[in-house]
């Protein structure tokens, strides 16, 4: 027992730590404006090696989808849009330091890898969509079907995600990524920095986003994260 100690402590330098949680922002070519939101924690494991468990939440849009508005109320909508795409990934991985900081400042870099599960759940994307005829006045709240809601001019405007969410579909698979992430920080306490690499996704159900286009059961992407986070 006191031979493990003192091996572990041989092995851990001082510009090592003991766990890290850190947390940040995510944007990924399958995403919008912003992919999605992400929190991590890590654990020494040897000299230069980390260990990560990880969740992200990230939104995935199909290649098609455009931003219309109503002529009738200026409201946007994404025309030909049935589903949501939301994904919850935990993550196992692991983080090798590749060149290391000064202990109060400058710039880390390290090599990232992590594999898990992929739950997307495709949420009924709502519309309003007008069918009044006669002067009687019928606009109905409904998830878009290419059949029924194929005059782009009655559409007015798209319904909050939330209408939709008790109709949540399931569709698992799996995912990879692999990058680099460059850290920066004064302080040993804390780091900021950021994560950048290549993610690929495969769902064994092929998630439907818009019904008219081709949907896909594998998505590449690249991503960026920046995060913050907290040291021991």
């Amino acid at each position: 027992m006191v031979l493990g100690i003192r091996s572990q402590a041989v092995a851990q330098t001082d510009e090592d730590f003991n766990n890290e949680l850190s947390y940040g922002i995510n944007f990924n070519s399958n995403g919008g404006l912003i992919g999605g939101l992400f929190i991590r924690s890590s654990y020494f494991k040897k000299d230069r090696l980390y260990r990560f468990g990880a969740i992200e939440i990230v939104e995935v849009k199909h290649p098609k989808e455009n931003r219309w508005y109503s002529v009738n109320t200026g409201d946007f909508f994404i025309y030909g849009k049935q589903n949501y795409l939301f994904v919850v990934r935990p993550q196992y991985g692991m983080e090798y330091i590749l060149f290391r900081k000064a202990a109060e400042s400058g710039v880390q870099v390290n090599a990232v890898g992590a594999i898990g599960p992929s739950l997307g759940l495709q949420v009924p994307y709502y519309i309003r969509y007008n069918y009044s005829q006669s002067g009687f006045e019928d606009i109905r709240t409904e998830q878009y079907n290419p059949v029924i809601h194929g005059d782009r001019n009655s559409i007015y405007g798209s319904a909050n995600v939330f209408t939709g969410l008790g109709e949540t579909r399931l569709t698992p698979g799996l995912h990879f990524k692999a990058g680099l992430s460059f850290e920066y920080g004064r302080y040993r306490e804390s780091v900021t920095g950021i994560e950048v690499g290549f993610l690929v996704e495969h769902y064994f159900k092929r998630p439907v986003i818009i019904p008219d286009a081709q949907n896909f059961n594998t998505f590449p992407s690249v991503y960026l994260n920046i995060y913050y986070g907290t040291r021991k």
